[in-house]
């Protein structure tokens, strides 16, 4: 769903900045282009007054014939009692010569009031990352429209291989693919393993061999990289660390049973430095405390995926910790 000129309430709720930006230029643009001038007013959700926001909505504008007026951090705004009912008595009879925009992350509640926003023909709208394939179909079209330049065979899979689907940094990717390969020409398979960094595969091994080797406070700083500064989705810190328990939880099994590190890296297909930090954790914890952790890291994987932690980010550091410090 795409916000229209003829909503007069949008909320945009998900942790994809680069979908929230595009919907709010998109609702700008329609207004403009019906209402001629739109006057626009901007409040943080998390200091803005009640008052405040509903003064702009009820008055009309003094140059043009419409407002827009734009809430960031609106879970924040309306999570007192207060003003979710005022809002709830706002969208049941929106102004007419206002348009209001709501954009939230991850915390915001639906309840009556985002009932009330779509029947007053308004919408709420989900931005949340695309899939993978997705993000491949979305790759060729951007390039194209916004940098004009096309993609050649395999070069979007790769991208999306690399960093997964996160539009706005696909969106700054492209942009410097296009540059580096001239005007008129493709960007190629081979310009994307060039020009862009390490593949999410080869990041969460990075964060892998940070926990057997250098225990919990280097993991710490790994992982905040990873989040923070990458960008890496949450699945992908999941299922990093999972993946490691596995496998040292198999390789302290066959260690009970008697097998040698060689048998043990080839019955798991472990290569390169994987087979020796594999090994070396699996006699840290024994297969019993790999068992322990492994369950705790899959319960801990299912919390953040089903939206019962509040914070992944902390959520995977306090997991961290505990296997850094039990490897160690």
């Amino acid at each position: 769903m795409s916000p229209d000129a003829s909503m007069r309430i949008v909320v945009l709720t998900g942790k994809d900045s680069f979908t929230r930006v595009e919907h709010s230029r998109q609702l700008h643009a329609a207004l403009t282009e019906k209402f001629g001038s739109v006057d626009r007013f901007e409040f943080d959700g998390a200091s803005a007054t009640l008052a405040q926001v509903m003064d702009e909505l009820r008055s009309y504008g003094l140059l043009s014939q419409h407002k827009l007026i734009v809430i960031d951090n609106a879970e924040g705004f309306i999570g007192a009692e207060d003003r979710r009912r005022a809002m709830e008595r706002y969208a049941a009879n929106p102004q007419q010569e206002s348009t209001l925009l709501m954009r939230a992350g991850t915390r915001w509640n639906p309840g009556k009031f985002d009932k009330l926003v779509e029947a007053s023909g308004g919408a709420v709208i989900k931005c949340e990352p695309p899939s993978d394939k997705d993000a491949i179909s979305w790759c060729g079209v951007r390039a194209e429209k916004r940098h004009g330049a096309k993609l050649a065979a395999g070069a979007a899979e790769l991208l999306v291989e690399k960093i997964g689907p996160d539009l706005a940094r696909i969106d700054t990717e492209l942009a410097k693919l296009a540059t580096a390969a001239g005007e008129g020409k493709p960007i190629s398979r081979a310009l994307v393993s060039e020009f862009v960094g390490l593949s999410r595969e080869e990041q969460a091994w990075g964060l892998q061999s940070v926990l057997i080797q250098q225990g919990a406070g280097a993991a710490l700083v790994k992982l905040n990289e990873l989040v923070r500064v990458s960008g890496v989705a949450d699945v992908l810190i999941g299922w990093t660390i999972v993946d490691l328990l596995r496998k040292a939880h198999d390789a302290a099994r066959l260690m009970d049973d008697g097998q040698n590190d060689f048998a043990i890296s080839k019955q798991l297909k472990l290569w390169g430095d994987a087979q020796s930090l594999v090994c070396r954790a699996a006699r840290a914890l024994g297969s019993a405390g790999a068992a322990a952790l492994l369950a705790e890291s899959v319960r801990t994987d299912a919390r953040t995926k089903s939206g019962f932690s509040s914070d992944s980010a902390r959520t995977f550091e306090a997991l961290v910790v505990t296997i850094g410090d039990r490897i160690r």
